[in-house]
Order: structure tokens, then C-alpha cells, then sequence
């Protein structure tokens, strides 16, 4: 019997999620499997895989062929680096603590790559938010000034000249008194 680490479909309509499942291949793709490793949901950035990496590198080492997807991720996430560390030891290349500080080594600075793309992403979204709100307070400034510009022009529109000519016949009656004395 054929077996398959492969994808079954979940969720909704253009929602989707999957289940990363072993699964004969002669069986379809959402219908009876043999047993399920884990989900995968490419709706989150980066896409978020959670599986049971022992488990997979079992089925791995038992012949288990996984689809060119779930190949991705699983080297993505270090099972096939590990299954060719365990050929190695299993051929006697190298020895199984070799094998295991490589593989903790490479698992460490992958994980820190995988952290950093996410709080870059994080930053750069924070960032983008700020820079919005700052345009939208520029625009908003601009838009207050506008109206302040317009209301004193309006208000020097309907202010009527009378108040200059009392200012010149004020200086005339002042003049007026002045002679009368």
C-alpha cells in the first residue's frame, strides 16, 4: 500500500485550512485517513503550520512520500533535514550526537529567521499604521486651516467699512472740541 503525507481540505469557502494527513493514496483527498500530523492555514502571514514533527519524521523513515506541498513545509520546518541526518547515522557517516547538535543548531537559527519575519512584519505594519494617521493629521490640519481662512474672509466680507469711517470722524469731532475751547 502506497501511503502519502499529504493536504485535506478544511474551512470554509475561500477560508480554507488544512489538515496535514497520512493517508493511502488511493484514497481521496478530504475522505478516510490513517492518521492526522497536524494543521496548516496559509490565511496568516507568514502561514502558520502546526504538526507533530516527530510523528512525520517517523512516517518519513517508514517510506511515507509526502506531496510536493507538504514537502515544502516539512523542509520548511526541518523533517527532512533531520531525515537526512538520520540516514547519515544509520549509514555510519556520522554519529547520532553529531546528527542531533546539527539538527539543534540549524533548528535554533531557523527559528530565529522565522521570528524575525514575524516581528518585521509586525514592525512594518505598526509603521504603516503610523504613517497613515500622520497623513491623515496632515490632511486634517490642512482642512481646519482652510476653514479658518475662509470664515475670517467671510467675516471681513459682511464686516461693513462704517467701522473707517468712524475712525476718521472720530479725529474730526476730537478736532471740533479742540477749536470750541
Amino acid at each position: 500500500m502506497a501511503v502519502k503525507i499529504r493536504l485535506a481540505r478544511r474551512g470554509r469557502k475561500k477560508a480554507a485550512t488544512y489538515d496535514i494527513v497520512v493517508a493511502d493514496a488511493r484514497a481521496p483527498r478530504d475522505g478516510r485517513f490513517i492518521e492526522k500530523l497536524g494543521t496548516y492555514n496559509p490565511q496568516t502571514n507568514p502561514a502558520t503550520i502546526n504538526y507533530d514533527a516527530d510523528r512525520a519524521f517517523y512516517w518519513m523513515m517508514t517510506g511515507a512520500q509526502p506531496t510536493d506541498t507538504v514537502r515544502a513545509m516539512l523542509s520548511y520546518r526541518g523533517v527532512l533535514y533531520r531525515r537526512h541526518l538520520q540516514l547519515g547515522v544509520d549509514k555510519g557517516a556520522i554519529t547520532q550526537e553529531v546528527a542531533d547538535q546539527r539538527f539543534s543548531a540549524w533548528k535554533e537559527e531557523k527559528d530565529a529567521k522565522i521570528e524575525g519575519k514575524r516581528t518585521g512584519l509586525v514592525d512594518a505594519r505598526e509603521e504603516a499604521r503610523k504613517a497613515a494617521f500622520a497623513a491623515e493629521t496632515k490632511v486634517k490640519e490642512a482642512r481646519s486651516e482652510a476653514q479658518r481662512q475662509k470664515a475670517a474672509a467671510l467675516l471681513a466680507a459682511n464686516t461693513p467699512a462704517p467701522a473707517a469711517e468712524e475712525a476718521t470722524e472720530a479725529p474730526a469731532e476730537e478736532a471740533a472740541t479742540e477749536a470750541a475751547e
